[in-house]
């Protein structure tokens, strides 16, 4: 008898193996932003819970999120690589810097684009009207000096206006500041920053002061929309969460769908997590904007890549967008 009920024994495990998953993806998610409209999607997903309900519909137990706000692309990373946080958020630039020092080693990818927007470098100096009126005596206020998407935006702006190899050549000028200090500091007239580098809303309520004015856009600079932001992670994380990460496209695909649908609820999503004193009019027109898309295709990093390769920034390039994001974005149309 021993025989028949070891071997029912035996086939009750195999079954139980092949239906068990060999190993549960995560139930807590590290996720961080940075401050800024650029994050509505992130703030859409975190308010309505988008990550959760996308998981439970892939079979996931819904994850169990800790939302982190970091300030400046160069403290993403560091976050990232200490293992402090599992999905970062930063301009294109530093993602991309990432990625290149990354390569065969941690695999550092992106998850997916947040949406394209203008960026604006300001100023309250009235003599500076181009780059090249910019002296000692002035300072740009950006998130993080050199590798910051501004700082990047700021060395393809010097190398287009004073040579290829002048990309540098303001980088002494900027100083590292979040972009709610340095909007005070540019408006309260009491500091040594006279410009800013910044981004939606905080570059768009500088504007609104008669003493700023705008030096210049980043779609100048590139020629055109361009990704401004993305989330990225690493090639373990995606390789032990596969599932979660789709779900986290899903769940950023339908913040984009609600942005488009009701920018007015969008707005008041992002007052509320902000804690804006700015009217809601004045940010619904910002989501609405004609230069201003919410979607999770990146567009244009390889301009990025190409000028980061250039100047020696970064050791490696592609020439394909596909490699620097995880698999569930292959199917976008994006550049």
């Amino acid at each position: 008898m021993r025989a028949p009920i070891l071997g029912s024994f035996l086939a009750a495990a195999a079954m139980l193996a092949l239906a068990t998953p060999a190993q549960a993806e995560t139930a807590t998610l590290r996720i961080a932003q940075q401050f800024g409209i650029s994050y509505l999607p992130m703030i859409v997903a975190k308010e309505q819970k988008l990550i959760e309900a996308a998981a439970t519909e892939a079979g996931l137990p819904a994850p169990d999120i800790d939302w982190i706000q970091v300030s400046g692309g160069a403290a993403m990373n560091e976050a990232l690589l200490s293992g402090s946080l599992d999905v970062a958020a930063a301009g294109a630039p530093p993602a991309i810097t990432l990625w290149a020092k990354t390569r065969g080693s941690i695999d550092v990818r992106g998850i997916a684009a947040l949406g394209s927007m203008p960026i604006y470098l300001t100023t309250t100096n009235p003599d500076v009207k181009t780059l090249a009126d910019f002296t000692d005596k002035d300072r740009i206020a950006l998130p993080a000096v050199k590798v910051g998407f501004q700082a990047v935006v700021l060395q393809m702006a010097a190398a287009q206006a004073f040579g290829q190899d002048q990309a540098t050549k303001l980088d002494d000028l900027t100083v590292s500041m979040a972009h709610p200090d340095a909007t005070a500091a540019l408006l309260s007239g009491g500091s040594e920053v006279t410009a800013n580098f910044g981004a939606p809303p905080f570059q768009n309520q500088q504007l609104q002061d008669p003493k700023v004015h705008r030096v210049l856009s980043s779609y100048d600079v590139l020629g055109g929309p361009h990704t401004f932001n993305v989330i990225y992670a690493t090639g373990a994380f995606y390789a032990d969460n596969p599932k979660t990460v789709a779900a986290i496209v899903t769940a950023l695909d339908r913040a984009d769908q609600f942005i488009a649908a009701h920018p007015a609820e969008a707005a008041k999503l992002y007052i509320a997590a902000e804690s804006s004193k700015l009217p809601e009019s004045f940010v619904e027109g910002l989501i609405t904007a004609p230069d201003t898309r919410y979607t999770v295709a990146p567009e244009n990093v390889l301009k990025f890549v190409e000028f980061q390769h250039r100047i020696g920034q970064i050791a490696t390039t592609t020439t394909d967008w596909r490699d620097l994001f995880f698999p569930p974005l292959y199917d976008r149309p994006g550049s």
